[in-house]
C-alpha cells in the first residue's frame, strides 16, 4: 500500500496541474444576453412617468448590447487565428526544451516518491509537443516544396 500512496502523492502536482487547466477551460465571462433580457423585463415594469430612471437603464442596456458585439467579435478573431495556427520555430523550442527537461529529469533521485509520474508524464509531454513540433515541421516543408516545383503542385 506504501507503493500506491507514494505514487499517488507525487501524481498530486500533475493533477492539480490537470485540474487547475480544466477549472480556467470552464470559465465563462457574463452572460450578457440574459442580463439584456433581464434589464428589458424591468425596463417593462418602470413606469412611464420616470423617465430618468428609464434613460438610465436604456443606456445601460445600450452599451452591454455593445459589449455583446465587442465580445462576438473578439472571439470570432480568437477562433479564426487559432483555425489559421500552422506551427511555428516555438514548437520546436518547446520540444527541446521538453526533451532537455525530461533528461534533466532522469538524473534526479530515482527513490523520491514522484520520479517515476513525473518522468511518464514527461516523456508523454514530449510526444505531444513532437506530434505539434512535427505538423509545423512538415508544413513548412510541403511550402517550400510548392514554392520550388509550382508546376508539380497545379496538377
Amino acid at each position: 500500500m506504501s507503493g500506491i500512496a507514494s505514487i499517488a502523492l507525487g501524481a498530486a502536482p500533475i493533477a492539480g496541474g490537470a485540474l487547475l487547466g480544466l477549472a480556467a477551460g470552464n470559465l465563462r465571462g457574463p452572460d450578457f444576453r440574459g442580463m439584456i433580457k433581464d434589464d428589458l423585463d424591468l425596463l417593462d415594469k418602470i413606469p412611464e412617468e420616470n423617465t430618468e430612471l428609464r434613460a438610465a437603464l436604456r443606456r445601460s442596456i445600450d452599451q452591454r448590447i455593445v459589449d455583446l458585439i465587442a465580445t462576438t467579435e473578439k472571439s470570432r478573431e480568437l477562433r479564426q487565428i487559432a483555425s489559421s495556427y500552422e506551427g511555428n520555430w516555438r514548437d520546436i523550442v518547446v520540444f527541446i526544451c521538453a526533451v532537455l527537461f525530461t533528461i534533466v529529469w532522469w538524473n534526479v533521485p530515482h527513490s523520491r516518491s514522484n520520479w517515476l509520474v513525473m518522468f511518464v508524464f514527461l516523456i508523454i509531454l514530449s510526444v505531444v509537443v513532437a506530434v505539434y513540433a512535427s505538423r509545423g515541421v512538415i508544413r513548412a516543408l510541403a511550402s517550400i516544396r510548392r514554392s520550388r516545383h509550382p508546376e508539380e503542385s497545379a496538377g
